[in-house]
């Protein structure tokens, strides 16, 4: 019997057009595309039937393989093991978890660091009491508690977690940006084979969501990490590995360069960008604002305009591109001023609060807004309490893509799911769970929502690489508070291999 020397999808759909067509792959790349009922070897291929292995995809619809932008990927796939806390709406009802959770699964006092409690996702900006050590200590004793907030740029601890993290808290428990950043990076939150598979069930986990490209900004050796798992298997996802300032000198002595391929991994692993942690988050309340938190505090700036520029200009001159975290509207304006400043282009995550007069300015600098859709649903209340009266300036994502921006869609996993359709209904419907849209003159029709999802792919073409997605309904028309939030993915590609199949 002869091995099949492509693939034919037979009867599949376009999003918002007429009538099924068959798609030809060969070589891990669209060969070509008929209407449907054609035979294979169209467009000049003249391949036997015999050799094609064909599939009949049953009238799913066909999108370009999705991208998540900006992930932690070993923290998201930490967070599968956690105590999740996010339903909290207070100190006290934490405390109750945490001490439900230690009653249901007790650990050992003085255990290794996997023996901890480990919990996520908290949110205490409008909570009506304070983090407190004492309680934490009252139900968890010498067992190391470790809670780290929903924006990721905070943790809750007792004091043997404290301890277990070499760190010195105040009575409030709590460590902020970084110095948790740092403890964070240092603490072993499970061995490392128990990391390494649940890594690899998060990328098994992500292409069953249509994923087949994500932005590691893990605060790692992303690079060599990866190299890793790709050589264990771990095949699912293509992945670009970031880097940090901490590791800027050892990645531009070891020739990496933004955009190039890891030689080994067979084109799944490439060179991404530097990252710059520039402020703090909007729940923390240390995203860097004009205008006051409550407590009359502005946030915290973590580097000044002058050294993001010469970061900036350093990477540039190495072959590096840079990323700068910017949440508050401060922050958005010194990042696009150092990019003004440097005369590069580059990219801004989060993007949450932007001064109108900065919003043209992404597209006149070439800086992609790269933005995390699902956080304007998490953050509403909050952005309320926090920005009162500036929230028309929050997550302004039509008024970037009127502008002219680039725009790219992620997650931010683990402070909201690996799930690019969440994204993508959050940015067309600003809304879920049946409240109005929050903010709904910036909203976004979903082609472009799903090309902002897709690294910016408008559609599927013939010589097209086959990173490709066969979804259960038209994600143009799908109800985006609810069958675009669950979107059903039936199949999912990666050069024209199957990494994930269910339903056809």
């Amino acid at each position: 019997m002869s091995t099949p020397s492509g693939l034919l999808l037979r009867n599949v759909r376009r999003p918002g057009g007429a009538g099924p067509i068959d798609v030809q792959i060969r070589d891990g790349r669209i060969a070509s595309m008929s209407d449907g009922g054609g035979r294979p070897g169209i467009n000049g291929t003249n391949t036997p039937a015999g050799s094609v292995e064909q599939v009949d995809a049953d009238g799913a619809f066909l999108v370009p393989g999705l991208w998540d932008s900006h992930v932690h990927m070993q923290q998201w796939a930490l967070l599968r093991e956690r105590l999740d806390v996010s339903a909290a709406t207070s100190a006290a009802q934490v405390v109750r978890m945490v001490a439900d959770r230690l009653a249901e699964r007790p650990s050992p006092p003085g255990g290794p660091a996997h023996a901890a409690l480990d919990g996520f996702g908290f949110r205490d900006g409008l909570w009506p009491d304070a983090p407190t050590l004492a309680a934490l200590d009252a139900v968890a004793g010498e067992v190391p508690v470790i809670l780290v907030s929903g924006d990721v740029h905070s943790a809750w601890v007792n004091g043997a977690g404290a301890r277990l993290l070499g760190v010195h808290v105040g009575a409030d428990g709590m460590i902020r940006e970084g110095p948790w950043f740092q403890a964070s990076r240092d603490y072993e939150e499970a061995p490392e084979h128990r990391r390494e598979a649940l890594v690899a069930r998060a990328a098994w986990a992500a292409a069953a969501r249509g994923v087949t490209g994500v932005v590691d900004l893990e605060m790692a050796d992303n690079v060599a990490a990866w190299q890793d798992r790709i050589a264990a298997g771990v095949d699912q996802v293509r992945v670009r590995a970031g880097c940090y300032p901490d590791r800027l000198e050892q990645t531009i002595a070891a020739g990496l360069r933004t955009g190039a391929e890891i030689e080994g991994t067979d084109g799944l692993l490439t060179v991404g960008p530097l990252k710059i942690i520039s402020d703090g988050a909007l729940n923390t309340r240390t995203a860097h604002c004009r205008h006051a938190y409550p407590d009359g505090g502005h946030g915290v700036q973590e580097w000044s305009g002058a050294q993001l520029v010469e970061l900036v200009t350093r990477a540039h001159t190495a072959g590096l591109a840079t990323t700068i975290h910017a949440i508050g509207d401060r922050a958005n304006t010194i990042a696009l001023d150092a990019f003004a400043a440097a005369g590069v282009g580059g990219r801004i995550e989060h993007a949450q609060l932007v001064e109108a007069s900065d919003v043209p300015r992404f597209a006149a600098l070439g800086v992609t807004a790269s933005v995390q859709p699902e956080h304007l649903i998490d953050d509403r209340d909050v952005a309320d309490v926090y920005w009162p009266g500036r929230t028309a300036d929050a997550f302004p994502l039509a008024s970037l893509a009127r502008a002219g921006a680039r725009i790219r869609f992620g997650s931010d996993a683990p402070v909201s799911p690996l799930d690019p359709w969440l994204g993508i209904a959050a940015a067309v419907a600003r809304t879920r769970d049946g409240r109005e849209p929050w903010g709904p003159e910036q909203r976004i029709g979903p082609a472009l929502a799903l090309a902002c999802a897709a690294d910016g792919r408008t559609g599927v073409r013939v010589s097209d690489v086959a990173d490709l997605v066969l979804v259960g309904a038209d994600p143009l028309t799908a109800d985006a508070t609810s069958t675009l939030r669950r979107m059903p993915v039936l199949a999912t590609m990666l050069g024209g291999r199957f990494t994930h199949r269910d339903g056809i």
